[in-house]
């Protein structure tokens, strides 16, 4: 089982990486638009597409059977653009004036890269995600990025290099609250996505229905007193992106952990539905965030 494992993994592997290696060839704007029309041309027809498509339609029965189609089209399309950015990545320049990133709410957080606050930062799957992290990094803040690692190691590297080399990352696992921990004890801030599924979590509401969420951010920063940020990534048009940074949470403080871990995930969970509500086909449909 081990070495059918393995070559599991190496063809995996040689797959990312000609596939990846394919679009590195490709000015940044013709890769994105290719990998969203292969990936919206080739997605909805996948097994998968079956979980987004059930996902849109308890969470937004609003949406009548061609606007989960449609919807769930440009889910792939989205995805797709994703994929095709990540060899080009680390040319994005967040800051650059004029550039392919608007952003907006970064004043304070800039202001304050030498003192001593400690912020938690947080995204979802949701238009292009890496470019929070990105952003943060190229700020010059000291950073470390908590992130759900592939189970193949080697597209895991693949990944790691292509998001560059300035970010701590702290694959989840046993040690990563440990790791996480010491980041903020010497000085870094966190960086994390919050919206998949996590079966030992805690049960929060998000689209009116129990989805069990990592509690970590909430145990994270009522230890530490840290601001935390929501950070959204909205895809506008092509590989142009809006980086905002949203007003800091406020940490209840009721003298209860479980009460106020509760009460702050259930907030990050309702700001993750508002954006996702707002634009429903840049998030990660896909994912099985509910129990079955």
């Amino acid at each position: 089982m081990a070495e059918q494992q393995r070559l599991r993994y190496l063809v995996e592997g040689a797959g990312a990486w000609l596939l990846f290696g394919f679009f590195r060839l490709l000015p940044l704007d013709w890769a994105s638009a290719l990998g969203g029309l292969i990936a919206s041309s080739i997605g909805p027809h996948l097994r998968v597409s079956d979980v987004a498509r059930r996902n849109l339609r308890r969470a937004m029965p609003e949406l009548d059977p061609e606007q989960i189609e449609r919807t769930t089209r440009k889910v792939w399309n989205n995805l797709g653009r994703v994929v095709a950015e990540y060899p080009r990545l680390r040319e994005i320049r967040i800051f650059e004036p004029r550039g392919r990133v608007e952003t907006s709410g970064f004043g304070d957080i800039l202001n304050a890269r030498s003192g001593s606050k400690r912020y938690i930062f947080f995204s979802a799957h949701y238009g292009n995600w890496e470019i929070a992290s990105l952003a943060a990094a190229q700020a010059g803040l000291a950073i470390a990025n908590v992130y759900r690692a592939p189970n193949n190691p080697i597209v895991d590297r693949l990944l790691t290099r292509m998001r560059g080399g300035e970010t701590v990352l702290i694959p989840k696992g046993r040690v990563a609250a440990r790791r996480a921990m010491e980041s903020l004890r010497i000085g870094r801030h966190l960086s994390m996505l919050v919206d998949q599924k996590m079966n030992d979590g805690i049960a929060v509401p998000f689209f009116g229905r129990d989805a069990m969420t990592a509690p970590a951010l909430a145990r994270l920063a009522l230890r530490f007193n840290a601001t935390v940020v929501p950070v959204r990534v909205l895809r506008l048009k092509g590989a142009s992106f809006r980086l905002m940074a949203e007003t800091p949470l406020a940490l209840p403080r009721s003298g209860d952990s479980a009460t106020d871990t509760y009460t702050l995930m259930t907030k990050v969970n309702e700001t993750v539905e508002r954006w996702v509500r707002e634009h429903p086909e840049q998030w990660l449909w896909v994912h099985r965030r509910w129990p079955d």
